[in-house]
């Protein structure tokens, strides 16, 4: 979404720039128009005849900045003929100068709230939760669209986060607590699927918003609008998924307890490990290292590429908000194509394997597809950056977005493989291992736009992507295979030595 913002802001200022390149030429311009005080500079011009003799201060501003003179006929209107939604977003434009410094912060919000929401959804249930998220998220995307200045809005894009991070990270709890083992990766895929389309289907969507409506406000009100559609989905068609086996009673009716039931779930009371405990799962190799490989190619195919493509579309080919929204279907396109192997083929390829061993594989057969996903993933940001550097301003090329696609397609697969595997490792951490993963991948996800503009500035298209690459082989695809070699020992050996470990606690409390 902030990107079909900022990319208005960049294209002004492109503008402006190309004024100051002949700022020697609107200098000389200047002494033969105007008259200027040496103190208070062209706000002092004397205007002596002319059309500009009865223009308000502000208009004798522009036009001096614009152009260089008030010697012009026909006399120039107070603002410069642009495009409808850059004229509509003319108001806000200070604010959305610092607009770009938001997103990360959003990111990280997201990745790290979940740790609060977690504790709260296994004592409360997880309907209760997507409910309040709905309703918090629909009131501050309100606040945003009635923020007066870029601070109150950017509090209030901070609150929409917190509320709208649980759907991020505890959806992983809710596939296991729904379906069985052997759907797992189809509908582990399908939550994936979403959580990766929502940072190109902000932009996609929203610019076709900007563009018609000419007010970036416009995009907030559809949001708080999608928030209300989403309550009331819930409320009506979104049953509590937690189920507590042992322990507490279940004395009313199926329904009454699936809709009607806001009590308290589990009556165990709080303990202050909870809110921090997904971050032990640093002691699983095989939730760590699927996690870590995970986050670097999204990092870089998916946070990398929503970030940039505004960035480097606009200058390159000047692009409207609706036509940098376009962009981004490339991504959408190859996410759900990479779904369609990374779910419903992973499973195929598990059971299939279970049919022939006459037993259910162990989980590290399914990382096999990983690979074709890391090589995805390479080949698409190569294709990417090699044409983005190739391609000639001012002229359109559609093949940077080939390779958007190609790549998407390899992160949707390497997202559904590796998360299910982990899932599969650790059933009993179904839910820590969704906040787990958002957790690390935010964190990776926050810190790379610091840094991914001045490589791209730096070293060019072709050269950020072999970077890139050489990364993902090196701590993704290495790792994985590494995993895949050991992984099934470690888990073995992890188990002996907790074995061991409660048994000498329990001996020493006798």
């Amino acid at each position: 979404m902030h990107n079909v913002q900022d990319f208005a802001v960049a294209k002004e200022q492109e503008a402006s720039s190309a004024y100051d390149e002949g700022g020697l030429e609107r200098r000389e311009t200047r002494r033969e128009g105007a008259v200027e005080d040496l103190e208070l500079g062209p706000r002092a011009t004397y205007i002596n005849t002319g059309a500009a003799a009865g223009i308000s201060q502000e208009h004798r501003d522009y036009l001096l900045k614009r152009h260089g003179t008030l010697d012009l006929e026909p006399l120039p209107l107070g603002r410069p003929g642009r495009s409808l939604q850059l004229a509509a977003m003319e108001e806000a434009r200070k604010p959305f100068l610092k607009l770009h410094t938001s997103p990360p912060l959003q990111i990280a919000i997201l990745g790290w709230a979940p740790l609060f929401w977690k504790p709260v959804s296994n004592r409360y249930g997880r309907r209760p939760v997507w409910l309040i998220s709905t309703v918090g998220s629909l009131l501050f995307n309100v606040g945003c669209a009635l923020s007066p200045t870029y601070s109150s809005m950017a509090i209030c894009r901070a609150f929409t986060s917190f509320f709208i991070s649980p759907a991020i990270a505890i959806g992983s709890g809710v596939v296991t607590e729904t379906f069985f083992k052997k759907q797992r990766a189809t509908y582990m895929g399908m939550w994936t699927l979403l959580v990766t389309l929502g940072p190109p289907s902000g932009p996609f969507f929203m610019g076709f918003v900007a563009y018609h409506t000419g007010n970036y406000r416009w995009i907030y009100w559809v949001l708080a609008i999608v928030n209300g559609i989403q309550f009331i989905a819930y409320l009506f068609f979104g049953p509590e998924t937690r189920y507590l086996r042992s322990g507490v009673p279940h004395k009313d009716s199926v329904f009454k307890q699936e809709y009607l039931n806001f009590k308290r779930l589990d009556p165990s009371p709080f303990k202050p490990m909870e809110f921090i405990q997904p971050l032990s799962l640093w002691r699983y190799a095989s939730i760590w290292v699927p996690t870590i490989a995970y986050s670097i190619v999204f990092g870089f195919t998916s946070v990398l590429l929503t970030v940039e493509i505004p960035q480097l579309f606009l200058p390159k080919f000047g692009l409207n908000p609706q036509q940098i929204g376009l962009q981004f279907l490339g991504m959408i396109v190859g996410s759900v194509i990479g779904e369609q192997i990374g779910g419903r083929l992973s499973d195929l390829w598990m059971n299939k394997k279970a049919k022939k061993l006459g037993h259910r594989p162990a989980p590290e057969h399914r990382l096999w597809l990983s690979y074709f996903g890391y090589a995805l993933a390479m080949v698409g940001l190569i294709v990417f950056g090699v044409q983005i550097q190739n391609a000639t301003k001012g002229h359109y090329t559609v093949t940077p977005i080939v390779g958007v696609g190609i790549a998407a397609a390899g992160n949707q697969l390497i997202t559904t493989v590796l998360v299910t595997y982990a899932v599969d490792c650790h059933i009993e951490h179904s839910a820590s291992i969704g906040v787990f993963v958002n957790v690390v991948r935010s964190t990776w996800g926050f810190i790379g736009p610091f840094w991914f503009p001045d490589m791209l500035e730096s070293v060019g298209g072709a050269g950020s992507a072999g970077i890139m690459v050489g990364i993902i082989f090196a701590v993704a695809c290495i790792p994985t295979a590494l995993l895949q070699w050991r992984g099934q020992s470690w888990r073995e050996k992890k188990k002996i030595d907790q074995e061991t470990e409660v048994r000498a606690e329990t001996k020493a409390r006798m």
